[in-house]
């Protein structure tokens, strides 16, 4: 099972412990895929769908949507598009965060965030 999909099944399976409709079937069925691609999804027999279903899959279960993609290893659209625009810069940020902790990458959130320069 590929941790995306192992990820998904048992959310899936969670979430069906109180609400029976968050059967295989009918959540295949509320984003918009076949029963049985979802079942080889959940048992890493396929890749990952791609980001408009794993979006809707994220949304279907409640879950982040940035999160669910990065487990199906793919990166937003959205976040596609704002690295391009500067895409040295962006580089050379996530390789200078990626140790930091996480106190430290919320900090340098909120002072983006706050306007604080």
């Amino acid at each position: 099972m590929t941790h995306f999909g192992q990820y998904v099944r048992e959310r899936r399976e969670e979430l069906r412990k109180g609400d029976r409709q968050y059967s295989l079937r009918q959540v295949a069925g509320r984003v918009g895929i076949e029963p049985a691609y979802l079942s080889k999804v959940e048992r890493g027999e396929v890749p990952p769908p791609g980001e408009a279903t794993t979006v809707r899959l994220a949304e279907e279960l409640g879950e982040d949507t940035d999160v669910m993609l990065a487990l199906a290893g793919k990166v937003s659209g959205e976040l596609q598009e704002i690295i391009r625009k500067r895409p040295k810069l962006f580089a050379r940020l996530l390789r200078e965060l990626k140790s930091a902790p996480d106190h430290a990458i919320l900090s340098v959130v909120r002072e983006v965030r706050d306007g604080k320069w």
